[in-house]
């Protein structure tokens, strides 16, 4: 079983597909097999340019391919539950991007589908993976901050695509489901709990989604998270990680290179620390096919997607009401 080589399919031409296919492609325990469009001509000139082996007509025929052994489902935030229940119900095995869906109710009838059979289901949050975000867990974990204090972060791009997805409020548009779910994510690992309490305030677009969002979480012990998110501010990235005793600067927390750098402050001294990365895409890649083939549990648990989608849907309901809300 541990030799098997998994056969990959891809639900879907999204843009994202990229960056996933050439980590698959340098897996030894991989082949991208096949991909899904909604128009079999527009498959056929996908699998032309990628060099794909077969090529569906519909996203129905891709999941119900008997030599298919895996799902990346990429498909519009609001798409993310129905189709990864469908291809887990047909004995698929299941990587959905991040956020990993709009709702508990889609989240545990997701947890539940996996469970009932047997496959396994994973959230596709890459950054988890990398040894960047190892390192930082390593630091922070040794006590060398000191007792956590305050955790900051934000994440915005400037997003101008007429017709986009993350426009439309009802297909989980907005900044906090697109890039504002790293930080939280971010805040939430180093913690290693979800806040207790939330506040948040955003601003508007046309059509009720939020163009930029700020938000506030309380956590245990004392410990509290600010994060920024947004699609009408420039390229920003970053996340901070204040103890009693030092401070680490996280300068590209959520798409970090194959050679990054994290900077550690204790007292007036700061430290550079370097680290070797890999493709950023791979980690969680091969975290899948530790799971199907060797048993291990997937580092993006089910239980921890549902922390993060519980703590943005709280920080939407907070925005709504003018008023923190207890989680």
């Amino acid at each position: 079983m541990t030799d098997k080589i998994l056969n990959w399919g891809l639900l879907s031409t999204a843009l994202i597909n990229r960056s996933l296919i050439k980590p698959l492609r340098a897996s030894s325990r991989a082949k991208v097999f096949a991909v899904a469009s909604r128009t079999q001509s527009a498959a056929d000139e996908y699998v032309r340019e990628w060099k794909i082996p077969r090529a569906h007509g519909s996203y129905d025929a891709l999941i119900n391919d008997p030599e298919i052994d895996v799902i990346f489902n990429p498909l519009p935030n609001h798409l993310h539950a129905e189709w990864t229940i469908k291809a887990l119900r047909v004995g698929k095995h299941v990587l959905c991007e991040k956020p990993f869906a709009l709702t508990l109710d889609e989240v545990d009838a997701m947890s539940a589908a996996a469970k009932e059979t047997g496959k396994v289901l994973a959230e596709a949050f890459m950054y988890r993976h990398h040894p960047q975000t190892l390192k930082v867990q390593e630091i922070v974990a040794s006590g060398a901050l000191g007792k956590l204090q305050l955790i900051k972060g934000a994440f915005s791009f400037t997003l101008n695509r007429e017709g986009n997805f993350r426009f439309v409020k009802e297909f989980g548009g907005g900044s906090i489901w697109d890039v504002g779910c790293y930080p939280i994510s971010y805040a939430r690992m180093i913690v290693g709990a979800n806040p207790l309490e939330v506040f948040g305030w955003q601003t508007e677009g046309q059509g009720g989604w939020d163009e930029s969002f700020v938000g506030q979480m309380r956590f245990k012990d004392g410990i509290h998270a600010q994060f920024d998110s947004g699609f009408k501010s420039p390229l920003r990235a970053f996340m901070e990680i204040v103890g009693a005793e030092g401070v680490l600067r996280i300068p590209s927390p959520f798409r970090p290179r194959s050679a990054s750098e994290i900077f550690l402050k204790r007292g007036d001294k700061e430290e550079t620390i370097k680290i070797k990365g890999g493709e950023l895409y791979r980690g969680e890649v091969e975290d899948m096919h530790a799971a199907i083939l060797l048993g291990k549990a997937p580092r993006v648990s089910l239980e921890d997607s549902r922390g993060n989608i519980q703590t943005i849907l709280a920080l939407l309901e907070s925005a709504r009401m003018g008023k923190s809300v207890l989680i």
